[in-house]
């Protein structure tokens, strides 16, 4: 099996593992979330609709809006008639009534509530599905995912289940590949990492005065371990990341898993079975936790040969240190050595590197390349430079001169 990264680019050459991997559903996917290196996929380009893993995009803008100060964790939400009348998981609220941020959200996580997911795009754009599904469009484009995908509403519904709420602006159904779901699930957990404190629950009540529970779909997730009907199917690490279900789109899945430090993302669609998609799942974690580990390849705050110094402009030094801003890891077999890689450094142009400089600011990048598979870093000033005095600047600019000169002199014998 060759690996590639989740845009498509090859990155090795050469057979790395021999998958056995035989997946039962239409499409899947299995990625590092951390790289985005694709470790095995079946059709992933292939564009389907993926029913309530839509429900994705509306958590990530929603999560956006709340990071952005837009909108508060305690604000209350108020339920529109369309809200309440959507058919589908859901069916809690009932219209006008008001719910704070955090439990429509566990509504729309949890249990996949379809009334909450439009109860939350609406009260960020302005009462409009349509303004909030150009939200969800303009979004994919901005994170990478390809023109294969397209939303046109926020719950994954079919048109004709959303009746006379069946958007007129934005025609046909929500279209996804599998890749483009990795894209998406990788982004929204770098960005939201708190998404799984909710996707992780089993169970919640909505409300304090509920009989019931919400009850998450997702019957991987390892808090099952003791459920007396679905420990069978716990998965040790898993804590998200969502379901998704419609005739159309077959049964639907997108898990993730972190173990000794390696966090994957899979997803399924279009299995046959409620059971299947789990089933499969299970078979793609398994494949990349058993063969694959992750190799910790450059450090942070490390200095690489190809740059160990920038030269600055009006300072007091004419050199400031540089190290990478953050570290980088890559995924390998088990058992591989990850020793060789290729580094290109490009610093910021001579006019940006002008004293004051301050420890911690930006002056250049480094290209890592492991198995033509490339990350970038950011090279970062290691220490202050302070700008230098007029007086100082003149002098420099005398010596200068008279070194130019008589180099110039030397030259001529």
């Amino acid at each position: 099996m060759v690996i590639f990264n989740i845009n498509g680019s090859k990155i090795a050459n050469a057979e790395v593992a021999s998958s056995p991997l035989s997946i039962e559903a239409e499409s899947a996917i299995l990625i590092d979330a951390t790289s985005g290196q694709v470790l095995f996929e079946k059709n992933a380009d292939a564009a389907r609709e993926p029913a309530s893993m839509t429900k994705m995009m509306t958590e990530y803008l929603v999560l956006d809006a709340i990071k952005e100060g837009k909108l508060t964790w305690d604000e209350l939400v108020n339920t529109s008639k369309y809200a309440s009348s959507v058919l589908g998981s859901g069916q809690m609220i009932a219209e006008n009534e008001k719910l704070p941020v955090k439990d429509m959200f566990a509504l729309m996580s949890i249990y996949s509530g379809n009334d909450g997911s439009v109860a939350l795009a609406e009260r960020i754009a302005g009462g409009s599905e349509d303004n909030f599904v150009k939200m969800m469009n303009d979004k994919a484009k901005a994170i990478g995912m390809s023109d294969k995908t397209s939303f046109n509403n926020v719950t994954g519904l079919n048109r004709e289940d959303l009746k006379e709420y069946a958007s007129k602006t934005y025609t046909g159904e929500n279209l996804m590949t599998a890749r483009d779901v990795g894209i998406l699930a990788q982004n929204l957990l770098k960005d939201h990492p708190e998404l799984l404190n909710y996707t992780k629950i089993t169970s919640q009540k909505l409300r304090p005065a509920d009989k019931s529970p919400m009850t998450n779909w997702n019957w991987m997730l390892e808090g099952y371990k003791d459920s007396t009907y679905r420990k069978g199917y716990a998965y040790q690490g898993l804590d998200g990341l969502k379901t998704g279900h419609t005739d159309e789109a077959g049964w639907c899945f997108t898990g993730t898993a972190e173990r000794n430090g390696l966090r994957l993302i899979t997803v399924v669609m279009g299995a046959k079975t409620e059971a299947k998609r789990f089933d499969e799942t299970r078979k793609l974690m398994d494949y990349g936790f058993n063969n694959f580990e992750k190799k910790q390849l450059v450090n942070e705050k490390t200095a690489l040969d190809e740059a160990k110094v920038a030269s600055v402009t009006k300072g007091v030094e004419l050199e400031v240190p540089l190290v990478t801003k953050n570290g980088l890891s890559y995924i390998v077999q088990k058992g591989e050595a990850a020793t060789e890689f290729k580094v290109e450094t490009t610093l910021v142009e001579e006019g940006k590197r002008i004293a004051p400089i301050k420890k911690g600011d930006v002056l250049g990048t480094a290209k890592i390349t492991y198995k033509n598979h490339t990350q970038t870093v950011d090279l970062i000033a290691d220490a202050d430079v302070e700008k230098a005095s007029w007086w100082r600047l003149m002098f420099r600019a005398i010596g200068n001169f008279f070194s130019n000169l008589f180099s110039d002199i030397k030259s001529l014998f």
